[in-house]
């Protein structure tokens, strides 16, 4: 119980006055990235009939559906909120395919309307560490072994983020981590199949983690040794294939947390070198489309697993362009720069993509885990016999290639202008404002009626 005990402490006992610069900034690009995902969101597939749903729910109206408007029981706001900032997949994410921000930013605007009210270092603190806690619990992708890291990782970050923010004790928020790791589980094959399970998971999230904190308030107990027990997280999940001192090294003083990924382009992050590579090549042998006569992407077996299968149009478009390399690619070749319209039916749907698509060859080669488990050595063969070649190892905006703070900017405008409900112009200086002074703020629930259309 050890491990345990030390990670609640470190959650209930943190104090914004002890936190580096680091990971204050990183928060909050991950809280301006969340809200523009919630707004690129709002209307996607889906997430107008969750609204519905938790709505026909009813229940105590403790914290705001975003955007749509309307109160409802705070870990029902927080599953229709994390459902919406998921739905574009253009969230920050954490490798092998964690997505943190688009449940611990729903879950702490949700938990602060509960509580009534906390301030801007309050509300960063409790995010920071949520973060760190979930980033440190990570496991690696032959780990969880098709298991979805959000949820069966993300939860530990939402359970902390409420505890912290409804000022738990030690002992209830070691309960409410441990409940939540009750509640752990998702498969990748949801995103295999394109499915709105993905989404819909990162709600279940945010749902549980709100829901764990308010039962460990009560005094429902949770395993004490949920992490080191003889069928404990490390024990399912890890195949007892762990180290404490991965988790427990220099806890509060170097933050795991900071190593985020803010995409470059609206798409798994399994599809972000290859997309970065087809687009290098482009610029450097001004290739078109019509030059193409084939395109042989290898990409590792776990990427490959998730992004690389032949892509096909289901009952979830969206979700199967999201998650498809031969989409990304043949869209940058045709668009030349992948925006978030170009995942709607139309576009996915077009002629032209199609016949591209059928020269693109994704192929796994797991020699490349020598090089690291996002690259993708790309070969591009012309119909006048060149032969094009790119490996990418760090897509853009990783922490090794991170992007500008234009860039970061971009990303928010480009949701923003996506939006199907858009927001007052005015709200959206106002927004950008109050997060990039967050620590000023004497009641984050300011931010909740800009966030209304």
């Amino acid at each position: 119980m050890e491990l345990e005990r030390i990670v609640a402490e470190y959650i209930s006992e943190a104090k914004f006055e002890d936190l580096p610069n680091e990971p204050v900034d990183t928060i909050k690009n991950v809280i301006l990235t969340i809200l523009g995902t919630t707004v690129a969101g709002a209307t996607a597939e889906g997430c107008q009939e969750v609204v519905n749903q938790v709505k026909e729910w009813g229940g105590k109206e403790e914290a705001t559906i975003l955007i749509h408007g309307g109160k409802v029981p705070a870990y029902n706001a927080a599953l229709a909120n994390s459902v919406m900032a998921r739905a574009v997949d253009f969230c920050d994410g954490m490798i092998p395919g964690i997505h943190l921000g688009s449940s611990s930013v729903p879950t702490a605007l949700a938990t602060v309307e509960l509580a009534g009210g906390r301030n801007g270092k309050e509300f960063l603190t409790a995010l920071i560490v949520g973060s760190e806690v979930a980033a440190r619990l990570n496991l690696s992708a032959s780990a969880y072994n098709g298991f979805d890291p959000t949820g069966v990782c993300s939860i530990f970050g939402a359970a902390a983020i409420a505890s912290k923010i409804m000022q738990l004790n030690s002992k209830q928020t070691l309960d409410a981590l441990a409940l939540a790791f009750n509640r752990s589980g998702g498969s990748f094959q949801s995103n295999i199949d394109g499915s709105l399970a993905v989404r819909l998971i990162q709600g279940l999230v945010s749902q549980s983690g709100i829901i764990c904190a308010q039962m460990a308030k009560r005094g429902i107990t949770g395993p004490k040794n949920f992490l080191e027990g003889v069928y404990g997280y490390f024990h399912l999940y890890a195949k007892d294939d762990y180290n404490a001192q991965t988790v427990l090294a220099e806890l509060g003083k170097r933050f795991k947390m900071t190593n985020v990924l803010f995409k470059k382009f609206p798409s798994c992050g399994g599809t972000l070198a290859s997309t970065d590579a087809v687009l290098e090549l482009m610029k450097k042998n001004k290739l078109v489309p019509e030059d193409i006569a084939q395109i042989v992407i290898r990409v590792v077996p776990a990427t490959y697993n998730l992004t690389g299968h032949p892509f096909k149009i289901g009952e979830n478009p969206k979700v199967d362009a999201q998650f498809s390399i031969q989409y990304c690619v043949a869209n940058a070749l045709l668009r030349k720069a992948p925006e978030l319209k170009h995942f709607d039916e139309p576009y996915i749907r077009d002629p032209r993509i199609l016949e591209i698509i059928k020269k693109i060859q994704v192929m796994p080669d797991a020699t490349l885990m020598e090089r690291g488990h996002r690259t993708a050595d790309m070969r591009v063969t012309t119909k006048d016999g060149r032969i094009c070649h790119s490996i990418i190892d760090v897509p853009r905006g990783y922490p090794e290639n991170p992007l500008t703070e234009e860039e970061h900017n971009e990303r928010f405008m480009s949701c923003i202008r996506y939006g199907g409900k858009p927001l007052p112009e005015e709200n959206i200086e106002k927004i950008v404002s109050l997060v990039g002074q967050l620590e000023a703020v004497k009641d984050v629930r300011a931010l909740i009626p800009l966030l209304l259309c």
